[in-house]
């Protein structure tokens, strides 16, 4: 039965979310915390772990929480059914895009489809900080979490920073600054 539900809730994450793996963590947050398979609080964990590992962080995630619940087969199950929607939906549209691309009517789709993957974005941005936030415990660590945010967004947003760099240097500051 739990790989009925992992393949259930994965597949419908991969098939009803539009804009990446940021944009399916709102969805994802959801389906974790209805079915019980993990806390809150272990969501912001997986987000922070899938981020830092290859590959998209929908797939990480979904084999995270697979593996977290049913082992190597959970996991197995949950990546599948994540990554599933993606290939048929690519399938599809690669076989009729060059016949449809300029068309208004899909030039009109794209154009309300696009506010809607900023407001997933922005909501799953808004969850993990929130989250992240809950449970810091004094008033330096959420000066020192507000100035490595501020600090990466900027570098990232403005400077084009490598985040890769920015990672292995804001792990390093987690380190000395948390411990």
């Amino acid at each position: 039965m739990i790989f009925l539900q992992l393949f259930s809730s994965f597949f419908k994450i991969g098939l009803f979310t539009i804009g990446g793996g940021y944009a399916m963590l709102a969805l994802i947050r959801q389906e974790i915390v209805r079915h019980g398979w993990l806390s809150p609080q272990e969501f912001v964990d997986i987000v922070g772990i899938a981020e830092m590992t290859p590959g998209p962080i929908a797939v990480n995630a979904a084999t995270f929480v697979g593996f977290r619940t049913a082992g190597f087969w959970g996991a197995l199950t949950a990546t599948a059914a994540v990554a599933l929607p993606s290939l048929i939906s690519v399938i599809i549209v690669s076989y009729v895009w060059e016949k449809y691309k300029s068309s208004t009517t899909v030039q009109n789709m794209f154009s309300g489809i696009r506010p809607i993957v900023v407001g997933l974005v922005g909501a799953a941005a808004l969850m993990v900080g929130t989250a992240t936030f809950a449970v810091l415990d004094s008033v330096s660590h959420v000066f020192w979490t507000i100035l490595l945010a501020g600090l990466t967004f900027y570098g990232v947003a403005f400077k084009k920073w490598d985040p890769i760099k920015l990672i292995l240097a804001t792990a390093l500051a987690g380190l000395l600054v948390f411990r």
